[in-house]
């Protein structure tokens, strides 16, 4: 069965907030076996929001529009409504009751504002909101469905998940395996898996997840009886990869695949960092139970930080610069040194958008990783965007630590 989602709201339009609502509602329709043919965006106009709605009615059974149904004269989501299906506004004594009640609880009066919420749709089905004052509503012809909900997340969120899952139709059964990898692109992986991916039965489809320096490659299958299959064929691509997978869990992060690793063999870990000012840590540290294995970290920006508390030379970093491979591997092994840690590493480079030189151009990042056999450490091309500089090399520092735990063995 396909559903089709139409955000509407001049401030998703503008760019002012993010649509995180069509995110979750897609989501949670692929959970109960809808699939999503389309999610669309239009302003807080009647015409556009009609015109939203015929685009995707044309490949779906179900809509989920989500935003305009508050007080103020810009939501217009209700007259535009009763322009599609041919109705009227009438008072639903219901929603009143609620309005006043979650009023009284907050010590308000109620307004005229209020009441605006209370007129609805004649021939909607209205689904009370126990967490706000706009209830949902529901409308069904020729076999289609329209299901509108308030823009406000968390109320969204009940009356999809507690009130409206209940009202539709049973979706297909769904099936997702995942496997999570770190180190390659999705290209390398494409051709390690080419043949089992070419084998594939035309009812489970592979999609790759790039992120940085990651790939998340999902199987998916809609209908029963297909459970073992995609056990099988997740076991194939896993033992396919090898090494390159950490997890074949969403829950599973690398920084937690990594902290696993580090808490069973009782080691520890610290950080040295420079261009990436404590973002690395924070990746490592977003894990519940980091304590076990994290020291801390080292923020040595200036020259005399590195050199005081890294014992990185004064000299070393006149004669190459702190972005070289001879001051990152000083650092990680510093980190160690002075952490008192299993393993260390360490980040220096330009992120960005500024400080670049023509030797060494913005997006130059070294990443070192200091373990009990050595020091390794990596340089990185990047780009001039200063944010995912930052995250790729943090993520990039985690997945050469994870290399190097590895061709230790993990027992």
């Amino acid at each position: 069965m396909k559903a089709a989602i139409l955000t509407i709201g001049d401030e998703i339009m503008i760019g002012q907030i993010v649509d995180t609502n069509s995110t979750w509602i897609a989501a949670w329709l692929d959970l109960n076996g809808w699939k999503v043919t389309r999610k669309l965006g239009v302003r807080d106009e009647i015409p556009e929001i009609i015109k939203g709605i015929d685009l995707c009615y044309e490949d779906a059974d179900l809509v989920i529009t989500t935003g305009g149904l508050g007080p103020t004269k810009d939501d217009l989501t209700k007259d535009a409504l009763c322009q599609y299906y041919n109705s009227k506004l009438i008072w639903h004594e219901e929603t009143w009751s609620r309005v006043k009640e979650i009023l009284k609880r907050i010590n308000r009066e109620p307004s005229d504002l209020h009441k605006v919420q209370c007129y609805l749709p004649e021939n909607a089905r209205i689904i009370p909101n126990d967490q706000g004052s706009a209830p949902g509503m529901m409308f069904e012809e020729s076999n289609k469905i329209l299901v509108s909900v308030p823009g406000v997340p968390h109320e969204m969120k009940h009356l999809l998940s507690e009130k409206i899952i209940q009202l539709l139709p049973k979706g297909e059964a769904v099936e997702h395996r995942f496997v999570r990898t770190a180190g390659e692109g999705e290209t390398v992986l494409a051709e390690m898996i080419e043949d089992i991916e070419s084998a594939l039965p035309s009812d489970i489809k592979l999609a790759y997840l790039p992120s940085f320096s990651q790939v998340t490659l999902r199987l998916t299958s809609y209908g029963d009886g297909k459970k073992e299959r995609m056990d099988v064929l997740q076991k194939q691509i896993v033992d396919r990869l090898g090494d390159l997978v950490y997890s074949t869990s969403l829950d599973i992060s690398l920084s937690k695949s990594i902290g696993d690793i580090l808490r069973k063999r009782n080691e520890t870990i610290g950080t040295g960092e420079s261009c990436t000012g404590g973002y690395l840590s924070h990746l490592i540290t977003a894990v519940s139970g980091s304590s076990d294995y994290f020291i801390g970290s080292i923020v040595p920006y200036a020259y005399r930080m590195k050199t005081s508390e890294l014992d990185v030379p004064q000299e070393m970093l006149w004669e190459f610069g702190a972005v070289s491979e001879e001051v990152v591997r000083s650092m990680a092994e510093g980190v160690r040194k002075n952490l008192d840690v299993t393993w260390a590493l360490s980040t220096s480079g330009i992120a960005g958008p500024t400080g670049g030189t023509p030797q060494k151009p913005v997006g130059t990042i070294w990443i070192a990783c200091s373990g009990p056999n050595g020091t390794k450490a990596r340089l990185l091309k990047l780009t001039r965007d200063r944010v995912s500089n930052i995250e790729y090399a943090s993520i990039a520092a985690l997945v050469l630590l994870r290399k190097m735990l590895l061709e230790e063995g993990e027992g």
